[in-house]
């Protein structure tokens, strides 16, 4: 009887599973559109990082010791956490349309109170908002994979996610060059006029298309985020995947500006953004990622990103004898960690093709508690052990993210063979 019952549940899992494939195979979606989601996803992510660059500068207008400065970046993490949690499953319930739209209609409003904050309490009340609400990010991941055919979904999340890795890197750009023309308000306030007019394209242009969405009530929706990291070992491997690699990434962009900005350097804030460019420039080398995982090549890929990734801290410990071999290194720690978050993504999105926001949002919280740790970690080391320690901390990270996908390389084979 147990046998029968399983059968049973393989063969109504095998079906639905046909049925959203065959759904997505006819789905279309044009450049036009790829092309919003992505800078739509790269303005609104880069809400969170606007900071980054900043630290020192709101240090001294917000009376934070220099010690603790990187809990800014923590905080706009852990509420980051908790809008994945609370929100993103919410595209498997409702309208993703209109949820996108609503998301980011009110983090123009958390923008603004944030850019007119007089005080350190309204400051963090206002970055909270930002944290929570900047998940549309990932709303806006899975709804380009819902729409588009399953032949090219690997290329669409991957230019969706480059856009949304981009918008971190130029953020630090962005913030740097309008803080030193009109101060740090001036970034946020800036940026709440940009995500407005991203609202009036993308509510023109967004197609109003009826998803099959789940009949779970929202409490059993959130348990069933859980339980995914149970039932499927895939998502549980990748999502500590993605923990490393944001640690690391992280650990480098939260304390650059520290070093850059003190003697012997002493840059300007525009300078120091400007180093996001060379980030850039490895998002896009690793676009290629989604292609290479739709051929089977995921694990390939992983394993080839993580060498680069720890490769880049040997490089970056070099930074005192050449500001050059930085700029290196931030490509091949931007490419390394971009690859290996595309290649994630594309294979968890095989796993339950009707649970895409519940999938994303449990993976992502892996990344907001990595991006959190090594915000807080990298600030802290480099207080008492300097530049050195920040690539001790980021190398060994990323030693052990390559270890990690050694030992489970045959567990996520065979589950992916199942």
């Amino acid at each position: 009887m147990k046998i029968t019952e399983k059968t049973i549940k393989v063969s109504e899992d095998q079906s639905t599973k046909t049925e959203h494939l065959q759904l997505a195979s006819e789905s279309t979606i044009s450049h036009y559109i790829t092309l919003l989601l992505a800078i739509a996803a790269g303005i609104a992510v880069a809400n969170i990082y606007f900071a980054h660059p900043l630290l020192d500068t709101l240090s001294m207008d917000l009376s934070i010791d220099h010690s603790t400065i990187g809990i800014v970046i923590t905080i706009t993490q852990i509420c980051y956490a908790l809008g994945l949690l609370l929100l993103v499953p919410l595209g498997d319930l409702l309208n993703p349309r209109r949820l996108i739209l609503g998301q980011m209609l009110l983090i123009i409003v958390a923008l603004v109170i944030v850019g007119f904050a007089t005080s350190k309490a309204v400051f963090f009340i206002g970055l909270t908002g930002v944290g929570i609400l900047a998940t549309v990010t990932q709303s806006l991941v899975a709804y380009a994979s819902k729409l588009s055919s399953l032949a090219e979904r690997g290329r669409i999340v991957g230019f969706v996610t480059s856009g949304i890795v981009i918008g971190i890197l130029l953020a630090r750009t962005f913030a740097g060059i309008l803080t030193d023309l009109g101060g740090w308000r001036l970034v946020y306030l800036t940026s709440a006029a940009l995500m407005l007019i991203m609202v009036g394209l993308l509510y023109k242009q967004l197609p109003n298309v009826k998803f099959e969405h789940s009949a779970l009530t929202y409490p059993k929706l959130l348990r069933s985020v859980i339980l995914l990291f149970v039932q499927e070992r895939i998502l549980l491997i990748r999502g500590v995947l993605a923990l490393f690699i944001f640690t690391a990434f992280s650990i480098l962009w939260t304390s650059l500006v520290l070093p850059l900005s003190a003697q012997p350097y002493s840059l300007s804030h525009t300078a120091i953004g400007a180093f996001g460019l060379a980030g850039v420039a490895g998002a896009l080398a690793a676009a290629r990622a989604g292609k290479l995982a739709d051929r089977g090549l995921g694990q390939r890929t992983t394993g080839i990103a993580l060498i680069l990734l720890l490769a880049s801290w040997i490089i970056l410990s070099l930074m005192n004898f050449s500001l050059l071999l930085l700029v290196i290194g931030v490509i091949l720690l931007d490419l390394a960690v971009q690859a290996v978050h595309v290649t994630n993504q594309i294979i968890i999105f095989t796993v339950r093709p009707e649970s895409r926001s519940r999938l994303t949002a449990a993976y992502m919280i892996f990344y907001s508690i990595g991006s959190a740790t090594g915000s807080i970690a990298s600030t802290t080391i480099y207080e008492s052990f300097g530049w050195d320690g920040v690539c001790l901390l980021g190398g060994s990270v990323s030693a052990l993210a390559l270890l990690f996908w050694g030992l489970t390389y045959h567990i996520t084979e065979l589950v992916r063979e199942k």
